[in-house]
């Protein structure tokens, strides 16, 4: 493999790229926690599944487009190895987070028809993962 497709892309043009595939991904994400968790899944099973749906996601755009990299087996391991990190961060923080946003009166009672228990837990655990994400990648796994 390669090692990267082009020059490096500026700050801003890789912020915008990576917020844009985060969306997506986050998408990706959300909707599959909460589709596993509408059959009936426990939350700590229904954010590992929906996290790795949404981590693929996110590595296999931003390695092309956001970081212009074909990748090599040494970034690919290192990714891997955020993303057990994130991992732990997003699971680490939703678990606890979730079913005591519940116990304060922001589960699916609270307003019909949305959850905000699940939706507050993953809007926090998803930003500050994104946040290590985002600094790691761009100046350690995807530096030129």
């Amino acid at each position: 493999m390669t090692e990267a497709l082009s020059p490096r892309l500026s700050l801003r043009t890789q912020l915008v790229r990576f917020v844009l595939t985060g969306g997506l991904s986050a998408i990706v994400d959300y909707g599959l926690l909460v589709v596993l968790m509408a059959f009936g899944l426990d939350h700590t099973p229904a954010k590992i599944l929906s996290f790795i749906a949404g981590t693929t996601t996110a590595y296999l755009i931003n390695r092309r487009w956001t970081f212009n990299s074909d990748g090599s087996r040494r970034k690919f391991a290192a990714v891997m190895a955020l993303y057990a990190l994130t991992f732990v961060l997003q699971v680490g923080i939703f678990t606890p987070l979730y079913p005591w946003l519940v116990s304060v009166g922001l589960g699916a009672e609270f307003l019909p028809n949305m959850n905000w228990a699940q939706l507050i837990g993953f809007v926090v655990a998803q930003g500050i993962a994104t946040a290590v994400n985002f600094v790691v990648q761009r100046t350690v796994i995807f530096k030129s």
